[in-house]
């Protein structure tokens, strides 16, 4: 099976919501190339090709031959359209500037000038440079969306400024005294700049997220080289390689403490404000800060292999994704130009043939419609609310893979939580030896020689106590791991068998009603007992007891809040599994559940029309992850749960949870409004423009449509921004 290739492109010169859906339609028409999102609001398109068929610089060809400018996106792009984007708010700037120097002027003259002779040239004069040189990008738009047989919002502002603009000069030619409109033309023009202006000074703002993100790499390391301290670039360190950190330094890739210690402060990629401490053998990761001690440590990842590299990565592609709710918006804007061009002429004829009205007043009305139903604010409603939303998520350690995910999320009704290494710890301890045949040494190094060679969460308790205890273990012959159920195998000759009573039935080892009871009364203490046999005898019990997080209960008590029913899966029995799930406040449990199972409890809530979240940090946990509606990977999970989920979470704090399900509500909710405003917006306005109200007193001259829909796009950006102040 062939994995298709992705690649991010930046896109150049879009002005609205109908300019992204274009590009993609382009793309998504060329062979080879399997899916493309093209983002307005990020200025991006995502585009995933086979590689066997399109090559990365022809999608880049495809998206210039559109009429828009094009470049891969590499490493140092980010910094590079960093840059582009102050230009190009000093260019909007420069260019506000020198039409407000026109316009105005003419403005003024239209109004206050009334008996001179050479009005007409005057605003002639005035308005010219407006129109041609203020909106040549819109002219420029317009002509490359017609190459294209399409239209878009350069369409709407180049047609509707033309109209006024050469109407004008026809009446100026045959009749001076006629009415004119070049100031119309130029302060819409104006006014749609000055809507631009604010627009990329807002949207700037949006994804301050993974600009600050890529600032938190260091540039240098200190690395040990040929016996030496030498300093190189961050680039140029290499897996293996032995990095030296110093009081006070940034951590520059990812890797593993080989000597000293220190106090490290995550926050910046968990968002955890608490400095952790740190010792040999610990991981610590690339971007991170030293406060105190000093270290040495072996380079693991390096490069885009980084945790804060697939961090910048992930955010990056969640920002540039769609919604599901974006189609919505997306069907609209691929038919509103045409519509409103249609809405316009029909405007004009009603006016002029219908109702007998003046020439210049039907021709006011029909390019006040053009200009006040600019789908702008349609197009940046949806995008902008998932950049804040997956950048907030981002800085305080959640991260949310794409729109999809994040809009299922705000939905969710049911979400099941694994017991271990999730609601507990996953470190668990020996609490109990029972002695039936030998003493608690000697059970313990048979049962630590044979879980050595396991590495079930359990077994690694197991031989932690033998540790404890100074036991030599002894070698294991025909070691068989049965999942779900234990271990077995011979040690020095004697076949052992360590597991639950399943394990014990299934070789036909008998369980009295003692051992029964005794494991009863340990697992009413949320314990898990095992069995340890030898040959068909029972030699004795080991209870283990994992550690439940701090904030398992307080988590599960604020998800309740939000009216969410929670559950907890595990593979322990009934009694270990209700005394746990007891103590964090949960009442439904799957227990005795084979790691196979899951995903099957994940389809049987789904069944009953739940909309299911699955919490997990295990292998195990990677199918159910998978099959969940949403499935949330604990960030210290190994690489297969975090791969499988929707939602990663990079502290082990299940309040994050929480966050995360209140983050996605919150910015569906800021959608929703966007989707609201931009459609009423356009519901009302284009009727009030086109003069339905007029018996009302109701009607908008084109520059107040002008001035409406430019601040229309900024209200929603604005809206968007507000969720960085969201408490979640």
């Amino acid at each position: 099976m062939k994995k298709n290739h992705k690649v991010h492109v930046l896109v150049k010169g879009m002005h609205c919501a109908s300019c992204a859906a274009n590009i993609t339609k382009k793309l998504e028409k060329i062979k080879g190339i399997t899916s493309a999102n093209v983002n307005f609001s990020t200025e991006k398109a995502l585009v995933e090709f086979d590689n066997d068929i399109i090559s990365k610089e022809k999608i880049v060809d495809v998206v210039k031959k559109a009429g828009y400018g094009a470049e891969l996106i590499t490493d140092t792009a980010h910094e590079y359209q960093k840059i582009e984007k102050k230009v190009e708010v000093a260019r909007m700037e420069k260019l506000l500037i020198f039409s407000v120097i026109f316009a105005v002027p003419a403005l003024l003259i239209s109004m206050f000038v009334m008996d001179w002779a050479y009005k007409g040239i005057a605003l002639l004069i005035l308005a010219t440079p407006v129109q041609f040189v203020g909106g040549y990008s819109f002219y420029k738009g317009a002509w490359a969306a017609l190459k294209n047989k399409t239209s878009t919002m350069d369409t709407l502002i180049a047609v509707g400024t033309s109209v006024a603009f050469f109407y004008s000069v026809f009446v100026l030619i045959t009749n001076p005294t006629g009415e004119l409109y070049f100031e119309v033309a130029a302060v819409l023009i104006a006014l749609v700049i000055f809507g631009k202006y604010l627009e990329a000074n807002a949207k700037g703002r949006t994804s301050e997220a993974i600009s600050k993100l890529i600032q938190l790499s260091p540039k240098k390391a200190h690395i040990i080289r040929k016996g030496r301290e030498i300093t190189i670039a961050v680039d140029d360190v290499r897996a293996g390689d032995i990095v030296v950190v110093k009081p006070g330094e940034k951590i520059p890739v990812d890797g593993i403490i080989v000597s000293g210690n220190s106090s490290v402060d995550e926050s910046m990629i968990t968002g955890e404000s608490m400095p952790v401490d740190k010792k040999v053998g610990d991981i610590v990761t690339g971007a991170t800060l030293n406060k105190f001690g000093s270290f040495n440590f072996r380079a693991t990842k390096v490069g885009a292999d980084t945790t804060l590299s697939k961090i910048i990565k992930m955010v990056e592609e969640a920002q540039g994704s769609k919604a599901p709710i974006q189609r919505f918006a997306d069907r609209i804007s691929s038919v509103f130009v045409p519509a409103v061009i249609l809405i316009s002429i029909a405007t004009f004829a009603a006016w002029y043939f219908a109702a007998g009205a003046l020439f210049s007043f039907a021709l006011v009305a029909a390019v006040a419609v053009v200009v006040i139903a600019c789908p702008c604010a349609l197009g940046l409603a949806t995008p902008t609310a998932i950049i804040v939303g997956t950048g907030k998520g981002a800085q305080n350690g959640i991260l949310i893979r794409n729109g999809e995910i994040l809009e299922t999320a705000s939905r969710i009704n049911a979400i099941i939580f694994d017991k271990t290494g999730t609601i507990t710890k996953g470190e668990p301890n020996v609490t109990d030896i029972i002695e039936y045949d030998g003493s608690e040494k000697e059970i313990i190094q048979v049962a630590a020689s044979i879980e050595k060679k396991s590495e079930h969460p359990l077994a690694q308790a197991i031989v932690k106590k033998s540790k404890e205890m100074n036991i030599q273990l002894k070698n294991v012959a025909d070691f068989a791991a049965v999942s779900g159920h234990g271990v077995r195998g011979g040690v020095q000759g004697k076949k052992i068998t360590l597991g639950n009573v399943a394990l014990m039935k299934k070789n036909k080892i008998p369980v009295s009603s003692a051992v029964i009871r005794e494991m009863q009364s340990l697992e009413e203490e949320g314990k898990t007992t095992v069995i340890l046999a030898d040959g068909k005898k029972i030699i004795g019990l080991i209870a283990i007891a994992d550690i439940i997080r701090e904030t398992s209960t307080d988590a599960v008590k604020k998800l309740k809040k939000l009216g969410i029913d929670v559950y907890m899966i595990t593979g322990d029995n009934e009694r270990t599994a209700k005394a746990i799930a007891k103590n964090v406040g949960i009442q439904n449990v799957f227990f005795k559940v084979l790691p196979e199972q899951k995903a099957g409890y994940v389809k049987k809530l789904q069944r009953k029309n739940l909309r299911v979240a699955m919490v997990g940090d295990g292998i195990n946990d990677a199918p159910a992850l998978a099959q969940a509606d949403v499935g949330i990977a604990m960030g210290s999970g190994t690489d297969v749960a975090v791969e499988a989920g929707g939602i990663i979470l990079m502290k082990n704090d299940l309040n994050d949870v929480v966050k995360a399900l209140r983050l996605s509500k919150a910015t569906m909710g800021k959608i929703k409004q966007n989707l609201f405003f931009s459609l009423i917006y356009n519901v009302l306005g284009i009727p009030i423009a086109a003069g339905v109200f007029y018996g009302f007193g109701l009607f908008l001259n084109p520059m107040i449509a002008g001035g409406a829909m430019a601040m229309s796009s900024v209200s929603v950006v604005s809206n968007s921004l507000l969720l960085k102040m969201k408490k979640i």
